[in-house]
C-alpha cells in the first residue's frame, strides 16, 4: 500500500483539497485499494475544524466527492508513516521537516513540484481564488500520480 500525506498549514483548504482529488484520481483508475491517502497541517491552530466552505464548494462543482474530515496537526511518527509527504509551499516543507526531524530518506516534496510549473500554491484563505488553488492541485496531483506510477512499474 502506498501512503500519501498531503500537508499544508491549517489542513482545512489545500491539503483537503489535495487529498479528496488525489483519492477521485486513484480511484477513476481502479487504483484505490492500493493507496492510502490523508491530509494534515502544520499548525494545530485549526485542529477540529472541517473542511473550508470554499474547498467544499470548489471540489462540489468540478464533481469530486468530499469525505469526512476534521483538521488535524502532522505528528512526527508521519514521516514513517508514509511513504510521500506532500506540502503546498516551501514554508510548509521547512515545518514539515521541522516535525519530522529533518528529511534523512527524501519523502518531503513540494506537490507543484511534480508538474511542469514547480513553485508554491498560494494558500486561497488568504487569497480567496480557490479556483486557482483546485487548477494548480489538480495539476500537481496529476503529475505525482504519474510519478509514483512511474516508480512503481506501472507508467
Amino acid at each position: 500500500m502506498i501512503k500519501v500525506l498531503f500537508v499544508c498549514l491549517g489542513n482545512i483548504c489545500r491539503s483537503p483539497m489535495a487529498e479528496f482529488v488525489f483519492q477521485d484520481m486513484v480511484r477513476k483508475r481502479g487504483l484505490a485499494d492500493r493507496f492510502y491517502i490523508a491530509s494534515a497541517g502544520t499548525s494545530d491552530e485549526e485542529r477540529g475544524n472541517p473542511v473550508h466552505r470554499g474547498t467544499r464548494e470548489k471540489l462540489r462543482q468540478v464533481g469530486v466527492p468530499l469525505g469526512e474530515h476534521r483538521a488535524t496537526q502532522m505528528k512526527r511518527s508521519d514521516y514513517q508513516e508514509y511513504d510521500y509527504l506532500i506540502g503546498m509551499e516551501e514554508r510548509n516543507l521547512s515545518g514539515m521537516r521541522r516535525i519530522a526531524g529533518g528529511d534523512p530518506e527524501g519523502k518531503i516534496h513540494r506537490l507543484l513540484d511534480f508538474s511542469d510549473r514547480p513553485g508554491d500554491i498560494a494558500d486561497p484563505w488568504f487569497t480567496g481564488n480557490f479556483d486557482l488553488t483546485y487548477e494548480d492541485i489538480n495539476e500537481g496531483c496529476q503529475g505525482l500520480l504519474a510519478h509514483i506510477l512511474k516508480d512503481m512499474g506501472e507508467a
